[in-house]
């Protein structure tokens, strides 16, 4: 018995020696803090023009022209508002929130991008739509009251102006350039905190995810996973060098709050509905008179085609330009002025882009031809 113990003793004993001579002989662990982390400096090139990878130029060129915007309804326009309620609610005063009290001017804040050097300013139609008056921030802190100069609810833009000069106008990029992958930097003044910059890559574009309601609306949102939430509305979506290419109009979320990606108008919708809206105080859109689906395998197959991509014309008003230049029902649009068309939000976006009076080329393939039309764009008719 003695032996026995002996034995498991000395080998006990010669174990604990192996170990603790092959922890002595290995190399100690090494641990290292986030603070000593060095990145890597990388360049990358976009086109001719090599840019690094920390946005800072970009956020330079872009914060000057970004602008704060707060948007209250004066005390006059809340009474008339509740005074409206009541006319066309007879209902209202007794159920509804006006009862017993006077409602209170309504008031928000968003963002805005000076447009032109001289006090033109494009922001989201959202922002603006339930107020009469308006405070503009710029970047060095100086306050202007502006006017509204226009807006177009089926699109979220809108224009207004401050009496300044010599202001610092961003510089316009070209959407249709942009593509998926690329870096973008989202700048605007979420819950009030002025100046803030956050960075992601364009995720997708002519995105359209139907929070714009009514059978007239355009989305072909460029979408992008830089960080948007409430106040960044109307606020810049630039490239890496600094250059406009989306006003933030919305954010995917179950919470109110920037839950992974949001979404940006693009610049070259933008630019011809600013223009119209400060040239006339309204967007002059052109009209199509086409109700269009997406093709997909369905369709592919009950039309008998096989390609997958494209916009099908399923109504028409014999009175819109399609009609009158050609354009049948079950007809796919492939191609637009030459650009590609892959889903009905880009053909309605390049339709958005147009104007009346110009003559817009589509190609369509009908019974498995292809065909070419010019299309003359005309104005909506009165009263439609």
């Amino acid at each position: 018995m003695r032996t026995i113990w002996s034995s498991l003793l000395a080998g006990a004993v010669g174990g604990a020696l192996t170990f603790a001579a092959i922890k002595f002989t290995q190399a100690p662990a090494s641990y290292q803090s986030e603070t000593a982390y060095q990145p890597v400096s990388r360049q990358v090139n976009y086109g001719n023009t090599p840019v690094p990878f920390d946005f800072t130029k970009a956020a330079e060129r872009t914060m000057n022209s970004v602008v704060h915007i707060k948007a209250s309804e004066s005390r006059q326009a809340a009474i008339e508002r509740q005074r409206n309620q009541r006319n066309t609610n007879p209902f209202e005063y007794f159920f509804g929130q006006s009862f017993g009290y006077e409602q209170q001017p309504r008031s928000g804040t968003g963002s805005g991008v000076i447009y032109t050097d001289d006090g033109y300013i494009v922001t989201n139609n959202h922002v603006v739509e339930f107020a009469d008056e308006f405070t503009v921030t710029l970047h060095d802190n100086r306050e202007f009251k502006a006017r509204l100069v226009g807006r177009d609810a089926n699109t979220d833009m809108a224009v207004i102006k401050i009496d300044a000069g010599n202001l610092s106008a961003i510089e316009l990029g070209n959407s249709d350039e942009v593509k998926v992958g690329e870096w973008a930097l989202a700048v605007g003044n979420p819950f009030d905190l002025t100046s803030t910059v956050t960075a992601g890559i364009i995720s997708a574009k002519g995105r359209d995810i139907n929070i714009i309601k009514g059978g007239r609306a355009i989305e072909s949102f460029i979408q992008t996973d830089a960080a948007v939430n409430p106040g960044n509305s109307g606020g810049a979506l630039v490239d890496v060098n600094g250059k406009l290419i989306g006003i933030n109009s919305a954010i995917a979320t179950p919470t109110g709050v920037f839950a992974g990606y949001s979404f940006a108008i693009p610049i070259n919708l933008v630019k011809r509905i600013a223009d119209d809206l400060i040239k006339y105080g309204e967007y002059k859109r052109a009209y199509l008179g086409v109700n269009a689906a997406t093709m997909d395998a369905e369709i592919a197959q009950e039309l008998e085609v096989d390609f997958t991509q494209g916009a099908v014309i399923v109504e028409m008003d014999p009175e819109g330009s399609a009609a009158r230049s050609g354009v049948q029902e079950k007809d796919v649009v492939v191609k637009a002025n030459g650009k590609a068309i892959t889903t009905t939000a880009e053909l309605l976006e390049l339709i958005g882009r147009s104007k009346v009076g110009e003559t817009l080329p589509l190609t369509v393939v009908r019974n498995n031809k292809t065909v070419e039309i010019p299309v003359r764009l005309r104005s909506r008719p009165e009263g439609d």
